[in-house]
């Protein structure tokens, strides 16, 4: 469909309000899923980061990647080892895990907004200390007393926002790996949307948006709830509602309100624009969690 230049000046006028709402405001995005690994996509992707940069917007991008690293274990003949259903990232494994994030598809990401007019910078959490990790266990299902060694699976420990501080507004777009060092230098993955959740945390974010596989949470009936309080996602949780993997998801939601981000939306990246959908529309595009 294309629009007549009238109407085209009209969608800018309406989208006013909501550049103003977010006037030199920090949004952290989390990029993942099946959208980042069509070309197109992550080039429309790509335009839409620029084009916040240039609304005065300052984006974060954190990105995940784990089709992306079955892949390459696959190709290289390394066998993923699970326990209770969980990824176990030895040694072998987290060397994969690091060449995949950092030096592929945080460096093509990169390399699409940057061909979008825009200056992205690619970092891991490794980057002035940005992000120290600690070990993390997975209880099992089966006794809960029982813990599984996931091996280098970390989880944020602190967070040192310094260096992305020191790049935000200064027309610089930061893209970042959930690759994280331990405190005595080992390397750790770290889950891409608890990633997210803890930087959108440390920078008091104006928004965290997930981009998932998904539209949003879904009622019982399956219809988008467009938005939830903290109250609400709660009491969904507990009776059923919000199960499998969008606990955990609605969960870092949570914690990224409790460390001051003022909302997140979980909505759905395969749908086109939909960073622009969710933040210059009256329409939004996914489910809102506040407090």
């Amino acid at each position: 469909m294309t629009l007549s230049p009238h109407d085209q000046a009209r969608v800018l006028s309406e989208a006013l309000p909501h550049m103003q709402r977010y006037d030199e405001e920090i949004v952290v995005i989390k990029y993942g899923g099946h959208a980042m690994g069509e070309e197109e996509m992550a080039r429309i992707f790509a335009r839409d980061i620029v084009l916040l940069e240039q609304t005065a917007i300052n984006p974060v991008v954190v990105h995940g990647g784990g089709p992306q690293i079955e892949a390459m274990l696959n190709r290289l003949g390394i066998k993923s080892q699970f326990s209770a259903g969980l990824r176990v990232t030895d040694a072998a494994t987290i060397d994969i895990v690091e060449m995949v994030l950092v030096g592929s598809i945080n460096q093509q990401i990169v390399s699409y907004i940057n061909q979008a007019g825009g200056k992205a910078l690619g970092l891991s959490g490794k980057d002035g200390n940005l992000v120290i990790a600690k070990k993390v266990n997975q209880p099992r299902k089966a006794k809960s007393a029982d813990l599984v060694d996931l091996g280098f699976v970390g989880v944020p420990d602190k967070i040192d926002a310094t260096v992305l501080n020191q790049v935000l507004g200064r027309e610089l777009i930061p893209v970042l790996a959930p690759i994280a060092a331990g405190a005595n230098g080992e390397t750790f993955n770290v889950n891409a949307d608890t990633f997210a959740g803890h930087i959108a945390g440390a920078l008091k974010a104006k928004r965290l948006l997930l981009l998932t596989d998904v539209p949003g949470v879904l009622d019982k009936s399956k219809a988008l709830i467009a938005e939830l309080s903290v109250n609400d996602a709660r009491t969904l949780i507990a009776n059923g509602t919000i199960s499998g993997g969008m606990i955990p998801k609605v969960e870092t939601c949570i914690e990224a309100l409790d460390q001051g981000v003022e909302g997140v939306v979980i909505l759905d990246g395969k749908v086109e624009h939909a960073v622009l959908l969710e933040l210059f529309t009256d329409h939004g595009s996914g489910t809102l969690i506040h407090r």
